[in-house]
């Protein structure tokens, strides 16, 4: 076995897509919807070059938010995202769903994180969820600032020949790095709902491509440009600018609700519990 091989985390696909439909039931419990931009949908990546996708962290509901966006638009791909080494020893089962420990805030973790990080990208069908920020932090904190971990991680991707024997995306990168925002609001119901919105992949110019503070600079930038769209998104509460990806629940609580459905059964009209249809 390669050392790239041995450094891929052991997880189990079997597992993770158990673990993926009990993050839809989850998550349906405790939101009103889940929602993507129509605006800027997931990129497509037909090959097997490595794909980044680095989000703003929000909120501890992340991780399952980016495995339901993980199961439905990118199944074919194996995830693997960076975890807090403490947290990886207290949930052991993290890894078996592609999670695998770094220190945070140390050299030592950060040579970690690139490693690992290097040695997954060279698997064929891999990709890598990361939150740069290394924080929770809210969605209107600006500017950004993302530690070093990815301004080396694409410089590192970029003096590498590429893995693969198929050939690199059609934007001659590669890798591809993908910004993702995600909010969590409320519109019309008791439930929030989570809203979420891809950038398009970012384009690193030859200069900046050996610079890892370019690399950031630019993936911080594009960052910010696609959260500033997803926050306009939300403020203008439409629906329909969004596609579903999930329905959770809706309505006031059971009992209130099941008098309001006799109600409306009783006089024959139809009954929807929607705040928002009112």
């Amino acid at each position: 076995m390669s050392l790239a091989a041995r450094a891929v985390p052991p997880d189990s696909p079997r597992l993770r897509a158990l673990f993926a439909a009990y993050a839809g039931w989850y998550v349906s419990r405790h939101f009103h919807a889940v929602r993507i931009s129509k605006a800027s949908p997931p990129p497509i990546h037909d090959t097997p070059a490595p794909l980044v996708v680095f989000l703003n962290h929000a909120s501890w509901w992340d991780p399952l938010i980016c495995l339901l966006l993980w199961a439905r638009w990118f199944p074919d791909r194996r995830p693997f995202a960076p975890i807090d080494a403490a947290a990886l020893t207290r949930y052991r089962f993290f890894e078996r769903l592609g999670f695998f420990g770094v220190e945070g805030g140390s050299p030592r973790g950060a040579a970690t994180f690139l490693r690992r990080s290097v040695s997954l990208l060279q698997q064929p069908g891999t990709m890598l969820w990361v939150t740069p920020q290394g924080r929770f932090s809210d969605a209107r904190e600006r500017p950004l600032a993302f530690r070093p971990g990815l301004g080396h991680l694409a410089t590192r991707c970029s003096r590498q020949p590429a893995p693969f024997p198929s050939p690199p995306p059609a934007t001659g990168h590669v890798l591809s790095l993908v910004p993702l925002a995600i909010e969590y609001t409320w519109w019309h119901e008791r439930l929030p709902e989570v809203l979420v919105r891809f950038g398009p992949p970012v384009v690193l110019p030859p200069d900046q491509k050996r610079d890892p503070e370019l690399c950031s600079a630019a993936c911080e930038s594009a960052l910010e440009v696609t959260m500033d769209a997803l926050a306009q998104d939300a403020r203008d509460r439409r629906p329909e600018a969004f596609v579903p990806l999930l329905s959770g629940r809706a309505g006031i609580g059971p009992g209130y609700d099941t008098w309001r459905r006799l109600r409306a059964w009783s006089k024959g009209r139809p009954f929807d519990a929607r705040h928002g249809t009112l």
